[in-house]
Protein backbone atom coordinates (compact mmCIF):
# COMPACT_ATOMS: atom_id res chain seq x y z
CA UNK A 1 0.00 0.00 0.00
CA UNK A 2 2.98 2.09 0.92
CA UNK A 3 3.52 2.67 -2.85
CA UNK A 4 0.29 3.98 -3.68
CA UNK A 5 -0.48 6.37 -1.67
CA UNK A 6 1.88 9.15 0.03
CA UNK A 7 2.08 12.14 1.99
CA UNK A 8 0.52 15.43 0.85
CA UNK A 9 2.38 18.23 -0.44
CA UNK A 10 2.48 21.54 -1.94
CA UNK A 11 3.67 20.15 -5.39
CA UNK A 12 1.62 16.69 -5.50
CA UNK A 13 -1.62 16.53 -7.14
CA UNK A 14 -4.97 16.22 -5.24
CA UNK A 15 -6.66 12.64 -5.18
CA UNK A 16 -9.45 11.99 -2.92
CA UNK A 17 -10.19 8.66 -2.75
CA UNK A 18 -13.99 7.51 -1.96
CA UNK A 19 -15.03 4.69 0.35
CA UNK A 20 -18.68 3.55 0.39
CA UNK A 21 -20.49 1.18 2.45
CA UNK A 22 -22.60 -0.37 -0.13
CA UNK A 23 -25.51 -1.28 1.39
CA UNK A 24 -28.81 0.10 2.86
CA UNK A 25 -28.92 4.11 2.26
CA UNK A 26 -25.26 4.48 3.07
CA UNK A 27 -23.95 4.98 -0.38
CA UNK A 28 -26.71 7.98 -1.86
CA UNK A 29 -25.80 10.81 1.01
CA UNK A 30 -21.10 10.41 0.47
CA UNK A 31 -22.05 10.39 -3.51
CA UNK A 32 -23.72 13.53 -2.41
CA UNK A 33 -21.34 14.99 -0.59
CA UNK A 34 -18.55 13.93 -3.17
CA UNK A 35 -20.43 15.57 -5.99
CA UNK A 36 -20.64 18.75 -3.90
CA UNK A 37 -16.49 18.54 -3.02
CA UNK A 38 -15.24 17.96 -6.93
CA UNK A 39 -17.82 20.86 -8.09
CA UNK A 40 -16.23 22.95 -5.92
CA UNK A 41 -12.42 22.00 -6.19
CA UNK A 42 -12.33 21.59 -9.85
CA UNK A 43 -8.20 21.23 -9.66
CA UNK A 44 -8.28 18.00 -7.49
CA UNK A 45 -9.47 14.19 -8.48
CA UNK A 46 -11.88 11.89 -6.77
CA UNK A 47 -12.30 8.40 -7.10
CA UNK A 48 -15.44 6.77 -5.87
CA UNK A 49 -15.10 3.02 -4.66
CA UNK A 50 -18.25 0.50 -3.68
CA UNK A 51 -19.22 -2.54 -5.05
CA UNK A 52 -20.21 -3.16 -9.10
CA UNK A 53 -24.05 -3.65 -7.63
CA UNK A 54 -23.80 -0.15 -5.47
CA UNK A 55 -22.30 1.36 -8.60
CA UNK A 56 -24.94 0.46 -10.72
CA UNK A 57 -27.97 1.37 -8.40
CA UNK A 58 -26.00 5.00 -7.69
CA UNK A 59 -24.97 5.58 -11.66
CA UNK A 60 -27.51 5.31 -13.50
CA UNK A 61 -26.94 8.74 -15.47
CA UNK A 62 -23.86 10.16 -15.70
CA UNK A 63 -25.47 14.14 -16.28
CA UNK A 64 -24.66 15.01 -12.82
CA UNK A 65 -21.04 13.54 -12.22
CA UNK A 66 -18.33 16.06 -12.42
CA UNK A 67 -15.03 15.95 -14.78
CA UNK A 68 -12.71 15.10 -11.92
CA UNK A 69 -15.15 12.13 -10.32
CA UNK A 70 -14.52 8.62 -11.95
CA UNK A 71 -16.48 5.64 -10.07
CA UNK A 72 -14.03 2.53 -9.49
CA UNK A 73 -15.51 -1.48 -8.43
CA UNK A 74 -14.47 -3.25 -5.34
CA UNK A 75 -15.22 -7.06 -4.40
CA UNK A 76 -17.85 -7.49 -2.74
CA UNK A 77 -16.55 -10.38 -0.81
CA UNK A 78 -19.62 -13.13 -2.06
CA UNK A 79 -17.90 -16.61 -3.12
CA UNK A 80 -18.26 -17.62 -6.41
CA UNK A 81 -22.07 -19.29 -7.23
CA UNK A 82 -23.22 -17.36 -4.27
CA UNK A 83 -27.05 -18.02 -3.56
CA UNK A 84 -28.60 -15.29 -1.11
CA UNK A 85 -29.80 -16.82 2.06
CA UNK A 86 -32.27 -14.31 2.66
CA UNK A 87 -30.56 -12.88 5.65
CA UNK A 88 -29.33 -9.51 4.51
CA UNK A 89 -26.63 -9.90 7.27
CA UNK A 90 -24.85 -12.38 5.65
CA UNK A 91 -23.56 -10.10 2.51
CA UNK A 92 -22.28 -6.92 4.69
CA UNK A 93 -20.88 -9.82 6.86
CA UNK A 94 -19.29 -11.05 3.40
CA UNK A 95 -18.51 -7.94 2.54
CA UNK A 96 -16.45 -6.76 5.54
CA UNK A 97 -14.58 -9.82 5.48
CA UNK A 98 -12.85 -8.68 1.98
CA UNK A 99 -11.93 -5.39 3.53
CA UNK A 100 -9.46 -3.84 3.50
CA UNK A 101 -7.86 -5.55 0.71
CA UNK A 102 -11.05 -5.71 -1.71
CA UNK A 103 -10.50 -1.72 -1.65
CA UNK A 104 -6.51 -1.95 -1.80
CA UNK A 105 -6.74 -3.70 -4.74
CA UNK A 106 -8.91 -1.04 -6.58
CA UNK A 107 -6.92 1.91 -4.82
CA UNK A 108 -3.98 0.39 -7.20
CA UNK A 109 -5.87 0.71 -10.57
CA UNK A 110 -6.99 4.02 -9.33
CA UNK A 111 -3.55 5.48 -8.81
CA UNK A 112 -2.22 3.71 -11.82
CA UNK A 113 -4.73 5.95 -13.72
CA UNK A 114 -4.95 9.68 -11.70
CA UNK A 115 -1.86 9.41 -9.50
CA UNK A 116 -1.24 9.00 -5.76
CA UNK A 117 -3.90 9.04 -3.24
CA UNK A 118 -3.54 12.57 -0.92
CA UNK A 119 -6.72 11.30 1.44
CA UNK A 120 -9.30 9.05 2.12
CA UNK A 121 -12.86 10.29 2.60
CA UNK A 122 -14.78 7.19 3.95
CA UNK A 123 -17.86 6.08 5.47
CA UNK A 124 -17.24 6.00 8.98
CA UNK A 125 -18.30 2.17 9.08
CA UNK A 126 -15.01 1.85 7.05
CA UNK A 127 -13.04 2.49 10.05
CA UNK A 128 -9.75 0.19 8.62
CA UNK A 129 -8.83 3.64 6.70
CA UNK A 130 -7.73 5.29 10.42
CA UNK A 131 -4.60 3.08 10.48
CA UNK A 132 -4.18 2.67 6.61
CA UNK A 133 -4.23 6.67 6.64
CA UNK A 134 -2.06 7.18 9.64
CA UNK A 135 1.00 4.28 8.42
CA UNK A 136 0.87 6.83 5.16
CA UNK A 137 0.60 10.18 6.91
CA UNK A 138 -2.34 11.03 4.61
CA UNK A 139 -5.82 12.61 6.41
CA UNK A 140 -8.22 10.23 6.96
CA UNK A 141 -12.04 11.89 7.01
CA UNK A 142 -15.04 9.78 7.72
CA UNK A 143 -18.76 10.65 7.26
CA UNK A 144 -21.48 9.52 9.27
CA UNK A 145 -24.23 9.41 7.33
CA UNK A 146 -26.99 9.63 10.71
CA UNK A 147 -27.51 12.18 13.31
CA UNK A 148 -25.13 13.34 16.19
CA UNK A 149 -26.94 11.30 18.57
CA UNK A 150 -26.08 7.75 17.15
CA UNK A 151 -22.47 8.78 16.66
CA UNK A 152 -22.46 9.54 20.15
CA UNK A 153 -23.55 6.66 20.99
CA UNK A 154 -21.21 4.50 19.30
CA UNK A 155 -18.15 6.60 20.17
CA UNK A 156 -19.34 6.55 23.85
CA UNK A 157 -20.14 2.39 23.76
CA UNK A 158 -17.54 1.68 26.23
CA UNK A 159 -18.52 4.23 28.79
CA UNK A 160 -21.63 2.50 28.20
CA UNK A 161 -21.01 -0.73 29.13
CA UNK A 162 -18.76 0.14 31.88
CA UNK A 163 -21.93 2.32 33.41
CA UNK A 164 -25.01 -0.04 32.46
CA UNK A 165 -23.33 -2.83 31.80
CA UNK A 166 -24.30 -5.48 28.87
CA UNK A 167 -27.39 -7.05 29.14
CA UNK A 168 -27.28 -10.08 26.90
CA UNK A 169 -30.68 -11.63 28.22
CA UNK A 170 -32.80 -8.79 27.76
CA UNK A 171 -33.29 -5.60 29.99
CA UNK A 172 -35.02 -7.43 32.80
CA UNK A 173 -36.58 -4.13 33.99
CA UNK A 174 -34.04 -1.45 33.10
CA UNK A 175 -35.04 -0.71 29.48
CA UNK A 176 -36.52 2.97 31.03
CA UNK A 177 -33.15 4.01 32.81
CA UNK A 178 -31.84 7.15 30.69
CA UNK A 179 -28.22 7.98 29.50
CA UNK A 180 -27.67 10.87 31.47
CA UNK A 181 -24.19 10.25 32.05
CA UNK A 182 -23.74 11.37 28.34
CA UNK A 183 -24.03 14.84 27.45
CA UNK A 184 -27.55 15.53 25.47
CA UNK A 185 -28.68 11.94 26.22
CA UNK A 186 -30.98 12.64 29.72
CA UNK A 187 -34.37 11.69 27.41
CA UNK A 188 -32.62 8.54 26.27
CA UNK A 189 -33.67 4.70 27.47
CA UNK A 190 -31.76 1.68 27.12
CA UNK A 191 -34.57 0.47 25.11
CA UNK A 192 -33.50 2.96 22.41
CA UNK A 193 -29.80 1.94 21.85
CA UNK A 194 -29.02 0.21 18.82
CA UNK A 195 -28.50 -3.68 18.95
CA UNK A 196 -25.23 -4.48 19.55
CA UNK A 197 -23.87 -1.80 22.07
CA UNK A 198 -25.61 -3.28 25.23
CA UNK A 199 -28.25 -5.76 24.10
CA UNK A 200 -28.53 -8.12 20.86
CA UNK A 201 -25.88 -9.73 19.07
CA UNK A 202 -22.68 -7.84 21.05
CA UNK A 203 -19.78 -10.16 19.01
CA UNK A 204 -21.48 -10.13 15.89
CA UNK A 205 -19.19 -9.15 12.93
CA UNK A 206 -21.44 -6.00 12.43
CA UNK A 207 -21.34 -4.93 15.84
CA UNK A 208 -17.62 -5.35 16.62
CA UNK A 209 -17.38 -3.22 13.20
CA UNK A 210 -19.68 -0.33 15.26
CA UNK A 211 -17.17 -0.59 18.38
CA UNK A 212 -13.91 -0.23 16.81
CA UNK A 213 -15.23 3.04 14.40
CA UNK A 214 -16.51 4.76 17.64
CA UNK A 215 -12.88 3.74 18.88
CA UNK A 216 -11.07 5.48 16.08
CA UNK A 217 -12.94 8.76 15.33
CA UNK A 218 -11.04 10.54 17.36
CA UNK A 219 -7.90 9.76 15.24
CA UNK A 220 -9.95 10.93 12.18
CA UNK A 221 -8.34 14.49 10.58
CA UNK A 222 -12.32 15.64 10.89
CA UNK A 223 -15.76 14.19 11.21
CA UNK A 224 -18.39 14.99 8.80
CA UNK A 225 -22.22 14.18 9.70
CA UNK A 226 -25.48 15.12 7.79
CA UNK A 227 -27.32 17.34 10.14
CA UNK A 228 -26.94 20.87 11.35
CA UNK A 229 -25.83 22.34 14.64
CA UNK A 230 -28.99 23.57 15.85
CA UNK A 231 -30.51 20.48 16.14
CA UNK A 232 -28.58 18.72 18.87
CA UNK A 233 -26.35 21.57 20.43
CA UNK A 234 -24.94 19.75 23.55
CA UNK A 235 -24.34 16.84 21.67
CA UNK A 236 -22.28 18.69 19.48
CA UNK A 237 -20.25 20.91 21.83
CA UNK A 238 -19.45 17.61 24.06
CA UNK A 239 -18.20 15.41 20.68
CA UNK A 240 -16.22 18.68 19.45
CA UNK A 241 -14.38 18.52 22.48
CA UNK A 242 -13.15 15.03 22.30
CA UNK A 243 -12.73 14.94 18.43
CA UNK A 244 -10.07 16.57 16.24
CA UNK A 245 -12.80 18.44 14.34
CA UNK A 246 -16.20 18.21 14.06
CA UNK A 247 -18.31 19.38 10.84
CA UNK A 248 -21.87 19.56 10.44
CA UNK A 249 -22.61 20.50 6.88
CA UNK A 250 -26.80 19.30 5.79
CA UNK A 251 -29.29 19.03 5.97
CA UNK A 252 -28.39 17.36 2.71
CA UNK A 253 -31.77 17.41 1.22
CA UNK A 254 -31.61 21.38 1.74
CA UNK A 255 -28.68 21.90 -0.16
CA UNK A 256 -28.91 19.81 -3.19
CA UNK A 257 -32.08 18.72 -3.72
CA UNK A 258 -32.73 15.30 -5.43
CA UNK A 259 -33.12 16.35 -8.91
CA UNK A 260 -37.12 15.99 -10.39
CA UNK A 261 -38.19 13.07 -11.38
CA UNK A 262 -41.08 12.93 -13.80
CA UNK A 263 -44.57 12.09 -11.74
CA UNK A 264 -45.28 8.61 -13.19
CA UNK A 265 -47.36 7.43 -10.47
CA UNK A 266 -49.17 10.89 -10.82
CA UNK A 267 -48.65 10.97 -6.87
CA UNK A 268 -48.01 14.59 -6.75
CA UNK A 269 -50.75 15.44 -8.97
CA UNK A 270 -52.89 13.26 -7.41
CA UNK A 271 -51.78 15.60 -3.99
CA UNK A 272 -52.24 18.31 -6.25
CA UNK A 273 -56.30 17.67 -5.81
CA UNK A 274 -56.35 17.31 -1.93
CA UNK A 275 -57.02 20.15 0.78
CA UNK A 276 -54.20 21.72 2.45
CA UNK A 277 -52.64 19.64 5.44
CA UNK A 278 -55.11 17.09 4.79
CA UNK A 279 -52.96 13.76 3.59
CA UNK A 280 -51.54 10.92 5.58
CA UNK A 281 -48.05 9.88 3.88
CA UNK A 282 -46.84 6.58 5.11
CA UNK A 283 -43.82 4.53 4.03
CA UNK A 284 -41.18 2.46 6.16
CA UNK A 285 -38.43 2.72 3.73
CA UNK A 286 -36.41 0.58 2.01
CA UNK A 287 -35.20 -1.96 3.77
CA UNK A 288 -37.43 -2.21 6.79
CA UNK A 289 -41.02 -3.84 6.34
CA UNK A 290 -43.48 -3.98 9.33
CA UNK A 291 -45.22 -7.89 10.02
CA UNK A 292 -48.22 -8.37 8.20
CA UNK A 293 -50.49 -7.80 11.34
CA UNK A 294 -49.26 -4.79 11.61
CA UNK A 295 -49.36 -3.90 7.89
CA UNK A 296 -53.01 -4.96 8.50
CA UNK A 297 -53.34 -3.13 11.37
CA UNK A 298 -51.83 0.24 9.16
CA UNK A 299 -54.45 -0.53 6.58
CA UNK A 300 -57.55 -1.30 9.49
CA UNK A 301 -56.62 2.43 10.69
CA UNK A 302 -56.63 4.24 7.58
CA UNK A 303 -59.60 3.23 6.61
CA UNK A 304 -60.72 3.39 10.31
CA UNK A 305 -60.15 7.44 10.14
CA UNK A 306 -61.41 8.17 6.83
CA UNK A 307 -58.56 10.64 5.92
CA UNK A 308 -57.00 10.23 2.59
CA UNK A 309 -53.90 8.87 1.96
CA UNK A 310 -50.36 8.06 0.40
CA UNK A 311 -48.80 5.36 1.00
CA UNK A 312 -45.06 4.06 -0.74
CA UNK A 313 -45.21 0.33 -0.25
CA UNK A 314 -43.31 -1.69 -1.90
CA UNK A 315 -45.39 -4.39 -4.43
CA UNK A 316 -44.53 -7.93 -2.57
CA UNK A 317 -46.31 -6.84 0.65
CA UNK A 318 -49.57 -5.31 -0.78
CA UNK A 319 -50.71 -9.01 -0.48
CA UNK A 320 -50.42 -8.81 2.95
CA UNK A 321 -53.27 -5.87 3.00
CA UNK A 322 -56.73 -6.59 4.34
CA UNK A 323 -59.05 -7.93 1.35
CA UNK A 324 -61.02 -5.56 -0.04
CA UNK A 325 -59.41 -2.24 1.25
CA UNK A 326 -57.75 -0.61 -1.50
CA UNK A 327 -61.31 -0.91 -3.01
CA UNK A 328 -63.20 0.47 -0.38
CA UNK A 329 -60.59 3.58 -0.54
CA UNK A 330 -60.05 3.89 -3.87
CA UNK A 331 -61.72 7.53 -3.94
CA UNK A 332 -59.34 8.75 -1.18
CA UNK A 333 -56.09 6.23 -1.25
CA UNK A 334 -53.60 5.54 -3.38
CA UNK A 335 -50.70 2.97 -3.73
CA UNK A 336 -47.57 3.21 -5.34
CA UNK A 337 -43.81 1.73 -4.93
CA UNK A 338 -42.02 4.44 -4.82
CA UNK A 339 -42.24 8.62 -4.57
CA UNK A 340 -39.99 11.25 -4.42
CA UNK A 341 -40.15 11.69 -0.77
CA UNK A 342 -38.74 15.31 -0.49
CA UNK A 343 -41.43 16.85 -2.50
CA UNK A 344 -43.81 14.33 -0.90
CA UNK A 345 -43.13 15.85 2.73
CA UNK A 346 -43.31 19.75 1.45
CA UNK A 347 -46.25 19.03 -0.81
CA UNK A 348 -48.98 21.35 1.44
CA UNK A 349 -51.65 18.74 0.92
CA UNK A 350 -49.28 16.24 3.27
CA UNK A 351 -50.22 16.74 6.92
CA UNK A 352 -48.62 13.75 8.03
CA UNK A 353 -45.66 11.47 7.72
CA UNK A 354 -46.53 7.87 9.37
CA UNK A 355 -42.41 6.56 8.85
CA UNK A 356 -40.14 3.84 10.65
CA UNK A 357 -37.43 7.25 11.61
CA UNK A 358 -34.69 6.31 9.09
CA UNK A 359 -32.29 9.12 9.17
CA UNK A 360 -33.21 9.93 6.03
CA UNK A 361 -36.18 10.33 6.57
CA UNK A 362 -36.55 12.43 9.70
CA UNK A 363 -33.93 14.77 8.36
CA UNK A 364 -36.70 14.76 5.28
CA UNK A 365 -39.54 15.63 7.49
CA UNK A 366 -37.49 18.15 9.49
CA UNK A 367 -36.75 20.45 6.07
CA UNK A 368 -40.55 20.09 5.68
CA UNK A 369 -42.14 21.17 9.50
CA UNK A 370 -44.26 17.53 8.52
CA UNK A 371 -44.92 16.20 11.71
CA UNK A 372 -44.47 12.32 12.48
CA UNK A 373 -45.98 9.44 13.60
CA UNK A 374 -42.76 7.01 14.74
CA UNK A 375 -42.74 3.44 14.65
CA UNK A 376 -39.06 2.15 15.05
CA UNK A 377 -37.59 -0.61 13.78
CA UNK A 378 -34.08 -1.19 14.68
CA UNK A 379 -30.57 0.39 14.50
CA UNK A 380 -30.78 3.57 15.11
CA UNK A 381 -34.53 4.38 14.30
CA UNK A 382 -35.36 3.95 17.99
CA UNK A 383 -32.64 6.38 19.29
CA UNK A 384 -34.04 8.93 16.50
CA UNK A 385 -37.50 7.93 17.32
CA UNK A 386 -37.00 9.46 21.35
CA UNK A 387 -35.53 12.41 19.86
CA UNK A 388 -38.42 13.27 17.75
CA UNK A 389 -41.29 12.39 20.69
CA UNK A 390 -39.42 13.67 23.36
CA UNK A 391 -36.52 16.14 22.80
CA UNK A 392 -37.66 18.11 19.45
CA UNK A 393 -41.24 17.40 20.33
CA UNK A 394 -41.94 16.87 16.31
CA UNK A 395 -43.83 13.74 16.82
CA UNK A 396 -45.57 11.46 18.70
CA UNK A 397 -44.91 7.03 19.03
CA UNK A 398 -47.33 4.91 17.99
CA UNK A 399 -49.40 3.39 20.99
CA UNK A 400 -47.25 0.20 22.61
CA UNK A 401 -44.63 0.69 20.16
CA UNK A 402 -46.84 -1.72 17.61
CA UNK A 403 -49.06 -0.70 15.01
CA UNK A 404 -52.89 -1.24 15.70
CA UNK A 405 -56.01 -0.17 14.33
CA UNK A 406 -57.28 2.10 17.55
CA UNK A 407 -53.96 3.25 18.12
CA UNK A 408 -53.38 4.68 14.47
CA UNK A 409 -56.69 6.41 14.51
CA UNK A 410 -56.13 7.82 17.80
CA UNK A 411 -52.48 9.19 16.94
CA UNK A 412 -53.87 10.34 13.31
CA UNK A 413 -57.05 12.32 15.36
CA UNK A 414 -54.03 13.57 18.05
CA UNK A 415 -51.97 15.06 14.94
CA UNK A 416 -54.73 16.22 12.78
CA UNK A 417 -57.33 17.57 15.26
CA UNK A 418 -56.06 18.43 18.51
CA UNK A 419 -53.91 20.98 20.66
CA UNK A 420 -50.95 18.75 20.70
CA UNK A 421 -50.91 18.58 16.80
CA UNK A 422 -50.71 22.09 17.00
CA UNK A 423 -48.05 22.39 18.67
CA UNK A 424 -46.10 19.90 17.53
CA UNK A 425 -46.80 21.15 13.76
CA UNK A 426 -45.65 24.87 15.40
CA UNK A 427 -42.62 22.62 16.88
CA UNK A 428 -41.55 21.26 13.22
CA UNK A 429 -41.47 25.03 11.83
CA UNK A 430 -39.36 25.96 14.13
CA UNK A 431 -36.83 23.07 12.95
CA UNK A 432 -37.43 23.71 9.67
CA UNK A 433 -36.73 27.53 10.14
CA UNK A 434 -33.05 26.46 11.84
CA UNK A 435 -32.14 24.08 9.31
CA UNK A 436 -32.83 26.87 6.16
CA UNK A 437 -30.94 29.01 8.39
CA UNK A 438 -27.94 26.63 8.77
CA UNK A 439 -27.78 26.05 4.90
CA UNK A 440 -28.37 29.87 4.54
CA UNK A 441 -25.41 32.07 2.89
CA UNK A 442 -23.71 32.49 6.27
CA UNK A 443 -25.24 29.66 8.09
CA UNK A 444 -23.10 27.32 10.26
CA UNK A 445 -23.56 24.26 7.86
CA UNK A 446 -22.52 26.71 4.69
CA UNK A 447 -19.29 27.18 6.79
CA UNK A 448 -18.64 23.67 8.09
CA UNK A 449 -18.46 23.25 4.12
CA UNK A 450 -15.95 25.35 3.89
CA UNK A 451 -13.59 23.59 6.50
CA UNK A 452 -14.65 20.58 4.86
CA UNK A 453 -12.75 21.54 1.76
CA UNK A 454 -9.81 22.25 3.82
CA UNK A 455 -9.95 18.97 5.74
CA UNK A 456 -10.25 17.20 2.45
CA UNK A 457 -8.47 18.92 -0.66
Amino acid sequence: MAEIVHQRSSTSKLHIAVCAFPFGTHAPPLLNLTRRLATATPHASFSFFTTAKSNASLFTSTADTPDNFKAYDVGDGLPVGYQPSGNPMEEIELFLHATPGNFKDSFEVAVANTGNITCVLSDAFLYFAAEMTEELGIPWVPFWTAGTASISIHFHTDLIRDTIGVLPNGFAGREDEQLGFIPGMESVRLQDLPEGVIFGPLESTFSRMLHQMGKMLPRAAALIINSFEELDPTIVKDLKSKLKKLLLVGPFALVTPPPSVPDETGCLSWLDGKKHCSVVYISFGTVTAPQATELAAVAEGLEASNAPYLWSLREQLHKQLPRGFVERTKERGVIVQWVPQTRILRHPAVAVFVTHCGWNSVSESIISGTPMICRPFFGDQRLNGRLVTDVWRIGIRVEGDMFTKDGLVKSLDLILSMNEGTEIRENGRRLKEMAEKAVGDEGRSTENFKAVLQSVV
